[in-house]
């Protein structure tokens, strides 16, 4: 099973454009949704659809329509309170993939609260295969809590996969041998605030994201699995350095994409496959949902990871085996 965390769930409301983003204009929308979301919650949906078991932790009232909307899918929630409204995140798309997001932010986590989801985790992670801690945080929570939470998870049994940014990432930098999650997830810029590097050269250079990958396996890390947009994705674990390249794909909407990537490299885990298997299907859940509108998780049936392209690199220094 894959339990989710969602610290800071929103309901997702996404605008696809019939031309470019004008500030100042009046613009024709093309269609609008709404659909309860978050990174731990699309991570949950996707495996509905692939038909692994799931549950999904998120801070909310049991009456509250987020969570009606998520049991109406068919996604299974503990919710958890005492919990306030949740937020609205607002994602405006153009129809050449372009996405602009205008991200809220939630009512102020109390200790009340924060000591509810610490032991609904728990709970939920003994009998679980992956504890996914997923986005950012919200008010009111440390930005160590994931740190602390991946550390005290370790003796759980189940494996702890983080994907956060800004400053809860920056501490799980800073605390790898405490944390030692056994996936860290970042996209290029997030790996680039972790290494000191340019986001734009590890972008363009999976040999040099392997690389700074490798210094954070080094670290503590079990694997790192870094997207690169575009350019697919490296993983990195230590004992071997792998870069995918995606199919050709027409990006409709990247919402949604960097967590059907990481709940590909689960599945391929849960499949038992090797880590370059585990990279294809990750990179191919990635541009399947690269290519499907606002934050549509792909069903497996849309997932394509034969035609993804894997290379063994030299896991430290980046050049083609």
């Amino acid at each position: 099973m894959i339990v989710t965390l969602t610290a800071h769930p929103s309901v997702d409301q996404t605008v696809a454009l019939a031309g470019s983003l004008e500030r100042g204009a009046v613009l024709r929308a093309l269609s609008a949704t709404s659909q309860a979301g978050g990174k731990g919650v699309n991570i949950s949906r996707a495996a509905v659809a692939a038909d692994v078991a799931t549950l999904a932790v998120v801070p909310a009232r049991l009456d509250d329509p987020f969570v009606a909307e998520l049991a109406g899918a068919g996604v299974p929630v503990h919710a958890v309170g005492p919990a306030g409204e949740i937020r609205v995140n607002v994602t405006i798309t153009e129809p050449d993939g372009t996405t602009t997001k205008l991200n809220s932010s939630a009512s102020p986590v109390g200790d009340e609260l924060s000591a509810a989801l610490e032991e609904a985790l728990h709970a939920a992670a003994a009998g679980a295969a992956w504890v996914v801690l997923a986005g950012s945080l919200p008010p009111g929570l440390p930005a160590r809590w994931y740190a602390d939470l991946a550390a005290a998870l370790r003796g759980s049994g189940a494996r702890v996969a983080v994907d956060t940014s800004d400053e809860p990432l920056r501490v799980i930098g800073e605390h790898l041998e405490l944390a030692a999650p056994a996936l860290l997830k970042p996209n290029a810029e997030e790996l680039a605030s972790l290494s000191g590097a340019d986001p734009d050269a590890l972008e363009s250079d999976p040999a040099a994201a392997a690389e700074a990958a490798g210094v954070l396996v080094q670290r503590g890390a079990g694997a790192v699995l870094a997207t690169l947009g575009g350019r697919g994705a490296v993983l990195v674990d230590g004992d071997s350095a792998w870069h995918a390249t995606p199919p050709p794909t027409t990006v409709v909407s990247t919402v949604g994409a960097g967590d059907s990537s990481l709940f590909g490299y689960l599945l391929g885990d849960l499949q038992q496959l090797p880590p370059d298997q585990r990279l294809a299907l990750a990179v191919a859940y990635g541009s399947a949902a690269a290519g499907l509108p606002g934050t549509t998780i792909p069903h497996p049936h849309q997932v394509r990871p034969e035609l993804v392209s894997v290379r063994a690199l030299h896991p430290t220094e980046g050049t083609v085996r």
